[in-house]
């Protein structure tokens, strides 16, 4: 997003955030309603183009929202729809996308209030890893012929009872309504917005044998220091990885060499 849109969605973020920090408001609940309405913005181009016009009046613009939607969510999710269609920007899509980001926030939050966020950012990494070694689950998956009921019971199959209820729910929405994105990118957002909760950065560590605790521990302790931010570790073993490991942290990429010197300087520390 660029401009108007980055600051409406910063705004929107904050409004998020001072809502869910009360814990009478059930963020699950929110996630699905915010969800419900991103569904239909994207299917309904002209509200949409309606809700961003830049020449109508923004309190005009929420009294609308509140006319359409205030039946049909709760009070909480009109206020923040409203907020949006208040603000200003660059283009109708971003509006879809915010709506979309703060769905799922929402259902993090909830994973994050229940204690599970860990998992839910493991569980999210394992899927993803799971679809690309799969080709036949990757393409049901991505069939453009299927509808997303079809898409959310094959999902039901795979995680009903064995992942966290929230990732279920991101996941299936990914899958049912991409929204013109690849399964691998969609799962990638998800994956960065999960480590954004704690103000984490995701590291893509990939060894040729499965990493001892005390070696785990050492590596996101000596990237913690090297980019000033708590480091949350998604693992993965391929006896191919050149240099015996690969560390990637968004677009870059660390390989075994460097990840040696990371490990002995770590070490010193602690010694």
């Amino acid at each position: 997003m660029n401009g108007a849109s980055r600051e409406a969605l910063a705004a929107a973020r904050e409004r998020l955030d001072a809502l869910t920090d009360s814990t009478t408001v059930d963020a699950a609940r929110l996630a699905d309603e915010l969800a419900a309405v991103t569904a239909l913005l994207d299917r309904e181009v002209s509200l949409r183009r309606v809700l961003t016009d830049p020449a109508q009046a923004g309190e005009a613009k929420a009294e609308l929202v509140q006319r359409l939607l205030g039946a049909q969510i709760s009070g909480h999710a009109a206020d923040l729809v409203a907020g949006l269609v208040r603000s200003r920007w660059s283009q109708p899509r971003d509006l879809v996308d915010a709506l979309e980001e703060l769905a799922n926030t929402a259902d993090l939050t909830s994973a994050q209030r229940a204690g599970t966020l860990d998992d839910v950012e493991d569980e999210l990494f394992r899927f993803g890893r799971i679809v690309a070694s799969n080709t036949e689950l990757r393409a049901a998956l991505t069939d453009r012929k299927a509808t997303g009921t079809a898409k959310s019971v094959l999902l039901g199959s795979l995680l009903g009872g064995r992942a966290d209820a929230a990732t279920e729910r991101l996941v299936t929405r990914l899958v049912s309504a991409p929204r013109g994105r690849s399964l691998e990118a969609g799962l990638d957002s998800l994956s960065k917005l999960a480590a954004e909760r704690r103000n984490r950065v995701v590291a893509v560590v990939t060894s040729a044998v499965p990493l001892s605790d005390g070696q785990k521990q050492r590596l996101g302790a000596a990237l913690a220091k090297l980019y000033g931010r708590s480091m949350h570790l998604n693992l993965d073993v391929d006896p191919d990885v050149l240099g015996g490991i690969r560390v990637q942290v968004g677009d870059e990429i660390i390989n075994g060499s460097i990840a040696d010197r990371i490990d002995d300087a770590a070490r010193r520390m602690a010694s």
